[in-house]
């Protein structure tokens, strides 16, 4: 129960609606007790001695009171549905904000389909609770404490039976939370699954059936919904037997009352109006119990929830800011890597990049081109510190990266990543997502740099063209070319295309090259560029070229020098060109 006390810190903005809430409780049960006791004085002063003012009177009373009770009931609903939606939503943002400052490292542990189902799923079932709490969970043990001391005034006799019943029925509540709250958890478990196989089937929807995998793909979803609705099968199994027993032992309370009431009314011990007043007393105090226990299910699940949420929050992001972290207001874009290594579990023997030094002077074109697995996108992906270097050290501008903030950082790098990640929304959107208060004229060169103003305008709506989710009207190529005009919209002094050109024809590639190298010239730009590629032809013309071979520099220099002494590159350059022949100056 810790996590799910913890994330109730997130209820403090609105306390004094949830307070007020919780005392609207304590009118309404005070009314709801009222009614037993004018039952009473009905009874035995009224309809006994046949006083039909009393009767009338009382009976007034009595709907008085069940008024104010219903009044109580709305206000606390309206006021606790309020407090409870305002509570989601603050903690689903919560939750967004976390995860946003996640490296890349932190998202490959928590997998997508798991964090959305923490974000949603989860967060609602704590929201039941949080809802519940303030009516039904508060309302119940009021009401039962309210109805056993009412009852022990009315009848002492009566209420030690009740004590014989009650003693038994917590013990059978507290077994079965701790039987079926792990059920919970299990079942948690059981709908990341499920939603993790569903994400990746609908995502790779167009590779299931080109690969005519859908009764595979069918088979593999069924295996996690059957495991789903075992373990939801079992929590309903349990209650099922459960809630009839308590129901029984309620029912035989009742039963005994009844017995023991009448008895005693027909020696002469209590008055018909007793006896009526203390059976609704022991319903009103069993009845809570039984309330309680039926809310046993949606308290575990919540509790299991509010655990695996705590887990996104307790998480440490693996990239933190530096405590007097530089700011860097005017980057030249000189790129240093000083023998660094990388590795993504900390096991030295199982380096993705070992010893790798190298500089990028400002203004350069740096080509980083080797084998599949060789480490050439994680090389990059450590300059904006999507994470951070095992040993050795990166700096820009002579400053470690480790020790400049981070939004700083980023703001002087552009990137286009491997996979062209576009948003739902328009075109325009897409192009101006880092730099918001773009204006038309600035998306639209980035986009005559980036070879997409063509086929933008090819559109009936141009810019405004809404694309749909990750860009799926659009070509592959297409997609690249919008998310390389997207990091060339905010000028960066550093660009980074990580194989963003690889579903370009070769003849847009070379335009698109020979674009970028002109702006650079007639603005005198200083733009240091980082180019992975996995196409010889694409890096001929970069000023350094950096040959990785299982995680380490096999070679580095220029096309020509690389040549010359690099069998590594020339075994590349021949698979791809034929023969290496010298570049005619």
């Amino acid at each position: 129960m810790k996590a799910l006390i913890h994330i109730l810190r997130f209820l403090h903005p609105y306390r004094v609606r949830a307070s007020v809430a919780l005392l609207l409780l304590f009118g309404m049960v005070g009314s709801d007790l009222l009614i037993p006791h004018l039952t009473q004085q009905i009874i035995d002063k009224g309809i006994v001695p046949g006083d039909l003012h009393r009767v009338l009177s009382t009976a007034l009373i009595m709907v008085g009171a069940a008024l104010m009770s219903a009044v109580f009931a709305m206000t606390n609903n309206y006021l606790s549905v309020w407090v409870a939606m305002n509570f989601s939503t603050d903690l689903r943002s919560a939750l967004m904000r976390k995860i946003q400052q996640f490296s890349f490292g932190n998202l490959d542990k928590l997998q997508t389909g798991k964090l959305i189902v923490r974000s949603t799923s989860d967060v609602r079932q704590v929201n039941m609770i949080v809802l519940l709490s303030l009516r039904i969970l508060t309302r119940a043990p009021l009401w039962a404490i309210g109805a056993i001391v009412l009852l022990v005034l009315t009848s002492p006799r009566l209420a030690a039976l009740l004590a014989a019943f009650v003693p038994l029925i917590v013990l059978l509540l507290w077994l079965f939370a701790r039987k079926i709250n792990p059920i919970f958890t299990r079942v948690q478990q059981r709908l990341d699954r499920l939603n993790i196989v569903l994400q990746e089937n609908l995502a790779g929807m167009r590779v299931v059936k080109a690969f005519v995998r859908t009764e595979f793909e069918a088979d593999r979803f069924g295996k996690a919904n059957v495991d789903l609705m075992e373990e939801t099968t079992q929590v309903a199994q349990l209650l099922a037997v459960f809630m009839p027993f308590i129901m029984l032992l309620l029912n035989l309370a009742v039963t005994g009352a009844v017995w023991l009431g009448g008895t005693s009314t027909l020696s002469g011990g209590m008055s018909v109006g007793e006896v009526v007043a203390a059976i609704n007393y022991i319903s009103f105090a069993l009845f809570p119990i039984l309330m309680l226990s039926s809310m046993l299910g949606p308290v575990s699940a919540a509790n299991a929830s509010a655990a695996r949420i705590m887990e996104i929050f307790d998480a440490e992001p693996q990239i933190k800011q530096a405590p007097a972290a530089q700011i860097l207001e005017y980057p030249r874009g000189k790129i240093a890597f000083e023998n660094v290594s990388f590795t993504y579990n900390g096991k030295s023997s199982e380096a993705v990049l070992s010893d790798i030094s190298f500089t990028a002077e400002p203004g350069e074109t740096v080509a980083i081109i080797g084998a599949t697995g060789s480490g050439k996108s994680t090389l990059i992906h450590l300059i904006p510190r999507f994470y951070d270097v095992s040993s050795g050290r990166i700096t820009l501008d002579g400053y470690d990266i480790r020790e400049l903030d981070i939004r700083s950082l980023r703001a002087a790098v552009g990137i286009a990543l491997q996979e062209a990640v576009l948003f739902s929304g328009t075109i325009r959107d897409n192009i101006s997502y880092g730099k918001p208060n773009a204006t038309d004229k600035e998306i639209r060169e980035a986009a005559v740099l980036a070879q997409a103003d063509d086929f933008v305008n090819a559109f009936a709506k141009g810019y405004d063209t809404v694309i749909g989710q990750r860009g799926v009207t659009l070509s592959g190529g297409q997609r690249q070319r919008i998310a390389i005009a997207r990091a060339l919209l905010p000028k960066p002094r550093v660009l980074i295309l990580d194989d963003s050109t690889s579903a370009l024809d070769v003849e847009t590639e070379i335009r698109l090259q020979d674009a970028l190298d002109n702006v650079m010239q007639q603005s005198r730009s200083t733009t240091t560029r980082f180019i992975v590629a996995q196409r010889v032809s694409t890096v001929l013309l970069a000023d350094k070229i950096i040959v990785l071979e299982n995680g380490r520099i096999a070679a580095m220099g220029t096309y020509q020098q690389l040549l010359d002494t690099s069998t590594v590159f020339q075994d590349i350059y021949r698979s791809q060109l034929g023969e290496p022949r010298r570049m005619e100056v």
